[in-house]
């Protein structure tokens, strides 16, 4: 499967992001683990780009987070979802469900001609 366009990845992130995050907390290399295997590599995040998006949406009360530390004695920056978060996801799903229905019934009368 063919890597997503940098423009495409930009405009997933958040609906992306907030989705695995409201199935549980998760911290951001585990977050780049769970996307990577769920698009089949199609979506392959850097720490480096992620991170900034965390930050931002953190920023914006969609996310919290907390600092935990695991059995190893390392500290990982766990990320929750906010309320606001929930709702935003459920403004985007609807939004994305609506262009893919825009682009379906495009493509389809497309092929009729």
């Amino acid at each position: 499967m063919s890597t997503l366009t940098k423009d495409l990845m930009a405009v997933t992130s958040i609906p992306i992001i907030l989705t695995i995050i409201k199935q549980e907390e998760s911290y951001g290399y585990e977050i780049i683990q769970k996307i990577s295997e769920i698009s089949e590599n199609a979506i392959i995040w850097q720490e480096g780009s992620l991170y900034p998006v965390l930050k931002k949406m953190e920023k914006k009360e969609l996310l919290r987070s907390k600092w935990s530390q695991t059995i190893t004695g390392k500290k990982r920056k766990y990320y929750s979802i906010t309320m606001k978060g929930v709702n935003t996801l459920k403004m985007h799903k609807n939004q994305w469900l609506r262009v893919d229905e825009i682009l379906n019934k495009l493509w389809t009368d497309a092929r009729a001609n």
